[in-house]
């Protein structure tokens, strides 16, 4: 047996860290924390000094029974756990439910930011002790979520609703961001404003014939603001008088400018860059780095692509810097290269998680070289780490900017024409960032300044007469600031200081698995019940869920890690005056919170329109005598008639008022949607037995005509009927609310299937259309369901992502060469899921995770696993067939049936 005992989490880890170390190492996997605070009373005691009572996870009882036996025969215990706090609790619960064991054999703590041999055995040669800084920081979090949540949570139940689950408390505060959000959405008031722009071109122009366009900045001498024009008469004014001037360059400003590259990525830029370009959510993200960060199969030998992808740090190491310059005086030129290294100081305070940005472990293996070897997602996120990564030590873009002032000749009318021209492309060849799509709504259009800043312009001179091509008007309207995003919530959260970057994922997660949110073309949108929570919190417990406040506690938790503060003393000041308010709340009546709640959400539920007021929205359609109002009740809240028990009126939340629900609020089919705006039939919403679906009414007319009379077979007595034409069905597919169902939205899914494009490997058209398993796409008799993907929006890119995906599954990934028969052994996608093939043989592998760190030797391991159970089953299965044969004889002897009945009453009388 080996001398040492390491404990990493994953056994993918294990397996790949195995093959560093010699045969004097045993690596086993905890897979993760061994144990935590179980879910019920009293698992943190704040009156004994905030003592923690832990339990044993489920799966943790066989996992640690291999590491107690494997202990027996080892003289070192080596905790080689991820290096951040969470790496560092795991650790302590290993020693401390291990401490009976570990008599007379040493422990030593080791970590490192990528799994390279290098990198493994310099920890092995720098252990260290468990770092009690920085598990004080982890029992403080965790208690402190602990007490918030089982403490916030039964008062939501008892004075909402149980359909309010929790309360956590950075949950919470992300969940504010995303209702005062939607809240400024609701609220705002979209103002008028026109812009003024020319068309301008060259005088005596042969070669360069370039017509470029300017705005409008200076009407009557006078510099124009964002409203300064602010109806169409005023624009029509304005543009007339400037389309009969001649104009000429009154004034050009030219200047360089240089643009460095982003730094490399952090857990949360990572998450943001991903969901920017790749369309990954941030829990996806994280599971697809795990792996290329855990190790990778290739060419028989398990690799870490990159290094840990928790962290805080934009920092790279002396020898990454050093292979990323090397790499790109190789594949660039030396003109691409830094007169000296790029050093990155990270913005985030406190950023500790770890030494190093996330990088590529090795950054030869060009993302082209080793696509292979990765699946889709995989390949693709490697890409986007090894680009960034590589571009940082790459020569800053250069470029000239260009404005130039157009004037009159009076001087009195000028129009900017703003443009570049890139110098040097530097490390924008490479990689350029992605931006979230937040205009500003308040200050002007920066997409109209960004679209005119890239924009190329001829060569002009002052002085120089232009032709003016046309003057045009163009109205525009202030625009509500946009949903939050996985990347701008994220985003979001960094720049407040609200959580740790490796928290954001399942926080995100956790908002939309708990129903406080879902998500519409990638945006989240809070639902009722996480709106009420949100309103609750902020009435009764308003600096729990104030910004500053949850940063603060951050930055104390922080300190805590650094030890320059005791973990129990910030425990103690925060749970005393927790403790006072969940005593005042406690003897408020759930009466008093319904009323509250429905003043605070008064503008949402009772908006007023363009034809009712706020009040008259709440008059009863019932009895028209009571008034609505926001109720809380056992099944969460409602909109109900004051006038109860007289006046029954009840409605769900979210629930249109469109003359077609019954007096209980409940929808009533079919909803009429009204006349398609092109033919006029009318549509409806409708319910069936298989959910709910659009419908398309008939034109009677469109009957089909009646076979011809020759055809006709002779009815006695009866005419046949002719065939009535039938409507045209649509499903409405799920992640479609059906109170939300618009005529827009009916009309394209009743045109379905649509074409999206050709499909460059055969050539056929790739179709989109909505079956009964939900919606698809479809490439000659391929089909691949969409889970994520809206089937209306999916463009030529995606689609052509999804299908090859789809049948890159179903050919199978080659493993390698069984050696006894020489055949290939394939991991495939079947119906059941993923399986080894190898000639006729076949051995399921079970969950996707297994798959993808299956390789040939695991398979061939599954395959005789497969084959022992064959060989044992088969006489079971011939047997079945003999007994068949004598089925028949004894069906012959029909007339045996009554003796048999005899001598079975006569042993049953014997026996008596």
């Amino acid at each position: 047996m080996a001398e040492n005992l390491v404990i990493v989490e994953s056994p993918a880890k294990a397996k790949t860290i195995a093959g560093y170390l010699g045969k004097d190492y045993q690596v086993l996997a905890s897979y993760g924390h061994i144990r935590d605070l179980p879910s019920k009373k009293d698992s943190v005691l704040p009156d004994e000094d905030f003592a923690m009572r832990w339990e044993l996870s489920e799966r943790a009882g066989p996992r640690l029974k291999q590491i107690e036996t494997a202990l027996k025969s080892a003289n070192k215990l080596i905790l080689a756990t991820d290096p951040d706090r969470e790496g560092e609790a795991i650790a302590w619960h290993l020693h401390s439910v291990l401490q009976d064991k570990l008599k007379n054999k040493t422990t030593e703590r080791v970590v490192f930011h990528e799994i390279t041999k290098t990198a493994v055995q310099k920890a092995i040669d720098n252990a260290r002790d468990i770092n009690q800084d920085l598990v004080d920081a982890y029992l403080a979090r965790r208690a402190l979520d602990y007490l918030v949540g089982f403490s916030i949570s039964p008062l939501l139940w008892r004075k909402i609703s149980r359909a309010a689950r929790s309360a956590g408390r950075v949950q919470s505060v992300a969940l504010r961001l995303v209702c005062e959000r939607e809240n400024e959405i609701e609220l705002f008031n979209p103002q008028e404003f026109w812009t003024v722009e020319a068309q301008f071109q060259k005088q005596d122009s042969q070669k360069e014939k370039i017509v470029f366009p300017a705005r409008l900045t200076h009407f009557d001498g006078e510099k124009l603001g964002k409203f300064s024009i602010n109806n169409q008469a005023d624009a029509t004014r304005i543009t007339t008088q400037c389309a009969a001037q001649n104009y000429s360059i009154m004034h050009i400003k030219k200047s360089n400018v240089q643009r460095s590259p982003p730094p490399p990525f952090t857990t949360s830029t990572l998450q943001q860059e991903a969901a920017r370009k790749l369309y990954f959510r941030a829990q996806h993200t994280m599971m697809v780095a795990q792996k290329l960060y855990e190790g990778i199969n290739i060419k028989g030998k398990t690799i870490g692509l990159i290094s840990y992808m928790r962290t805080d740090s934009v920092n790279l190491s002396d020898e990454a810097i050093q292979n990323a310059t090397s790499l790109v005086a190789q594949k660039f030129g030396k003109q691409y290269l830094l007169d000296s290294p790029r050093r990155y100081k990270s913005k985030v305070k406190n950023a500790q998680e770890a030494h190093e940005a996330i990088r590529p472990t090795h950054f030869e293996f060009a993302p082209s070289d080793i696509r292979k070897f990765l699946d889709a997602d995989q390949a693709k996120l490697y890409e986007l780490i090894w680009k960034r990564a590589l571009a940082t030590q790459m020569a800053n873009a250069q470029f000239e900017k260009v404005a130039a002032d157009i004037a009159n000749a009076d001087k009195n009318i000028t129009f900017r024409a703003n443009g570049s021209i890139m110098l040097f492309d530097g490390f924008s060849k490479l990689y350029m960032e992605s931006r979230d799509d937040e205009p500003n709504h308040k200050d002007g259009d920066t997409q109209q300044n960004d679209n005119d800043n890239d924009r190329l312009l001829p060569k002009l001179t002052e002085n120089e007469a232009l032709n003016k091509q046309d003057v045009t008007p163009s109205q525009h309207f202030t625009q509500a600031p946009p949903r939050y995003s996985d990347a701008s919530l994220v985003k979001k959260l960094e720049e407040l200081g609200i959580g740790r970057p490796s928290t954001y994922a399942s926080i995100l997660q956790v908002l939309v698995n708990r129903k406080y949110v879902h998500l519409d073309k990638k945006r989240f949108i809070p639902d009722d019940i996480g709106r009420i929570i949100v309103s609750f919190l902020e009435l009764y417990f308003p600096k729990q869920v104030e910004y500053d406040f949850t940063a603060h506690l951050e930055n104390q938790l922080d300190e805590i890690s650094h030890g320059a503060m005791q973990w129990k003393s910030l425990l103690g000041k925060f749970w005393t005056d927790m403790g006072k308010l969940i005593d005042r709340v406690e003897e408020v009546t759930p009466a008093d919170v319904s009323k509250q709640l429905d003043e605070k959400l008064a503008f949402h539920y009772f908006a007023a329109t363009d034809d009712k007021t706020s009040e008259q929205k709440r008059e009863c359609p019932s009895c028209k005598q009571g008034r609505l109002s926001l109720r809380t009740g056992k099944f969460g809240a409602f909109i109900a008639c004051d006038q109860y028990p007289e006046c029954r009126y009840t409605a769900q939340l979210g629930m249109e008022e469109n003359g077609q629900d019954d007096e209980n609020g409940e929808m009533i089919f079919p909803k009429i949607l009204g006349a398609h705006p092109v033919n006029g039939k009318e549509i409806s919403l409708r319910k069936g037995p298989y959910g709910l679906y659009l419908q398309q009414e008939p034109d009677p007319a469109e009957s089909a005509p009646p076979p011809p009379e020759e055809a006709k077979p002779k009815a006695k007595g009866r005419k046949k009927k002719p065939a009535e034409p039938k409507p045209k069905r649509a499903p409405l597919p799920r992640i479609y609310n059906a109170n939300h169902v618009t005529m827009d939205l009916a009309v394209q899914l009743l045109a379905l299937p649509r074409d999206i494009g050709i499909y460059p490997e055969t050539g056929e058209m790739i179709t989109g259309g909505i079956g009964r398993f939900g919606p698809f796409l479809k490439v000659s008799d391929n089909f691949v369901s969409l889970k994520s993907d809206d089937v209306l929006e999916v463009g030529i890119n995606r689609a052509v992502e999804l299908v090859s995906e789809s049948i890159k599954k179903k050919r199978g990934i080659t493993l390698g060469t069984h050696p006894d028969s020489g055949h290939d052994v394939l991991l495939r996608y079947g119906r059941y899921g993923y399986y080894i093939q190898h000639h006729d043989e076949h051995a399921a592998v079970g969950r996707k995770a297994d798959a993808q760190s299956t390789d040939l030797e695991t398979a061939l391991e599954l395959l005789a696993q497969g084959a022992k159970k064959i060989i044992i089953k088969t006489p079971v299965k011939k047997a079945p067939a003999k007994k068949t044969a004598a089925k028949k004889t004894t069906a012959k002897k029909t007339s045996a049936k009554k003796p048999t009945t005899k001598k079975t009453t006569e042993k049953k009388q014997t026996k008596k």
